[in-house]
């Protein structure tokens, strides 16, 4: 999808700050900037690989994400641009979930089973999706990133400091690994 000349976009592991901070709105005047980025955010989640990435994943603030469960291994990608939750279920889904910010770390965590979520597409059309299962969770997920949330915060702070320490521990092997050769 993206241009072969296009370096992948690297992926922010926390606890770069950019991963804290809210996300703006997409603005018209962001139009440019979106539409080559959208591609770019499907080439670093499918390489990663990954089923949902969000911009400030990518060091970019705005309120925009990238979505594709890949059902039955065919890619059916979503773009949301400035989505907004408008309905969730008082019913409660748990799930496994991890991410790309968190490379290698998953936890569990309870999130309404269904939601309905208002946004708009790549061509700026205004849509709406309800979302159940894996897809719900997904969308929930993403949506957190733009408001600086990630899933450990929806944590015990007991696991999400096991969670966060372990993931330092990995980061700087990994980086002693890279530096010892």
């Amino acid at each position: 999808m993206a241009n072969d000349a296009s370096p992948l976009l690297p992926i922010r592991i926390v606890p770069d700050p950019v991963l804290k901070a809210r996300a703006r709105a997409v603005a018209a005047a962001d139009a440019e900037q979106v539409r080559t980025l959208i591609p770019r955010m499907f080439a670093a989640m499918y390489a990663a690989p990954g089923i949902g990435l969000a911009a400030p994943q990518v060091g970019v603030g705005l309120r925009l994400t990238v979505i594709d469960l890949m059902p039955d291994e065919k890619p059916t990608p979503i773009v949301l641009i400035n989505p907004e939750i408008v309905a969730a279920s008082d019913a409660l889904a748990t799930r496994e979930e991890g991410c790309l910010s968190l490379p290698g770390q998953y936890a569990d965590v309870t999130r309404p089973a269904r939601v309905t979520v208002r946004y708009q597409d790549a061509e700026g059309a205004r849509r709406e999706l309800t979302a159940e299962g894996l897809l719900s969770a997904c969308v929930q997920h993403e949506i957190d990133h733009l408001d600086g949330v990630l899933f450990v915060d929806r944590l015990s702070a007991l696991k999400r400091n096991m969670i966060l320490r372990r993931l330092a521990k990995e980061q700087r092997q990994k980086r002693d690994q890279a530096g010892g050769r």
